[in-house]
């Protein structure tokens, strides 16, 4: 028979589980709506991660790739980096005197950017050379770090890494948390990203891929080599460079525009079980509205495929 201690301590532990199981499991995605888009990503991370199940995946090889502008944060009115160099352009211009004269330099300092529309590609390389060039890595590194410190978004009024999306985090920190390793997959410059991406999406530089510009190796004021970025592009990640990079075929992929197109074709070409996922930007009131008539972030034959192929579109007013 069980004396007086012992059986106030297995009431104890009797007491301990009943309470534990009466709790709910803790909603690992709670800003997202109980739906068949929830359900999606519960149950295909189920499969790719319960032992012995026909759709098992090992560790190794549950590779998730998210694009970056509005996919992880917002895009509109202007992309965020075109935004920083559009910023960058001012800060400079007492530098540049000849820019008061000179376009595209001249359209940014008038804010008449439908001169600068007039300048087309040209006048935006040239925008993007003069400010993200001339400078070592290092140094460009602190420059947008003091641009993501102190630039605030013009209709938001807050920080430009403010306005990334709850419910992405989310997503990221539950893969994560089910042995994803994820990566961003962006056309925007990698340079750009790598600063603040661990801070903000919890995603470490060495996990970020991008477009590039060619670095030189130098021999610096303090006689140490560092590298120096010259006004050269060296790669463009637009298309399936990007997931070429990381040397394993994702299995879950993320995007929001027909410049992911290729990125979620390659992941759901590939053997077993795989997800693609959209972002469809359809909140005017909480954030923007937009898709097939869009200038940033164009939606139209990403979508369509997306229909087509059963891929998750996510409705961002609705999911």
């Amino acid at each position: 028979m069980l004396n007086r201690r012992s059986l106030l301590a297995l009431l104890f532990v009797l007491s301990a589980i009943g309470a534990a199981a009466a709790q709910p499991s803790q909603d690992p995605l709670p800003s997202w709506n109980d739906g068949a888009v929830k359900k999606s990503i519960a149950d295909f991370v189920a499969r790719v991660t319960t032992q012995g199940g026909a759709d098992f995946v090992p560790v190794e090889q549950r590779i998730a790739t998210f694009d970056n502008d509005g996919t992880l944060w917002c895009e509109q009115p202007v992309d965020f980096q075109l935004a920083f160099a559009f910023d960058r352009i001012k800060a400079m211009a007492s530098q540049h005197p000849e820019w008061k004269t000179t376009q595209p330099f001249k359209a940014l300092l008038d804010n008449d950017m439908k001169a600068f529309a007039a300048t087309g590609e040209k006048g935006l390389l040239q925008i993007m050379t003069a400010t993200h060039s001339g400078m070592t890595i290092d140094e460009f590194r602190k420059v947008v770090l003091d641009w993501t410190a102190t630039a605030r978004h013009p209709g938001f009024n807050r920080p430009y890494t403010d306005l990334v999306y709850q419910p992405v985090l989310e997503l990221l920190a539950y893969l994560r948390a089910n042995g994803f390793k994820t990566f961003i997959v962006s056309g925007g410059g990698i340079e750009f990203m790598r600063p603040w991406t661990d801070k903000v999406h919890g995603i470490p530089p060495e996990q970020v891929v991008g477009s590039s510009g060619v670095a030189k190796l130098q021999t610096g004021a303090n006689g140490k080599p560092e590298l120096t970025k010259l006004p050269k592009v060296e790669f463009i990640d637009d298309g399936p460079g990007g997931n070429r990079s990381i040397g394993r075929r994702s299995i879950f992929a993320f995007g929001n525009s027909d410049g992911d197109l290729q990125m979620l074709q390659w992941t759901t070409a590939g053997e077993g079980a795989r997800f693609a996922g959209i972002v469809h930007h359809t909140d005017a009131e909480r954030e923007y509205a937009y898709d097939r008539q869009s200038k940033i972030g164009k939606l139209d034959k990403a979508l369509d495929e997306a229909k087509a192929k059963g891929w998750t579109v996510v409705d961002m007013k609705q999911d």
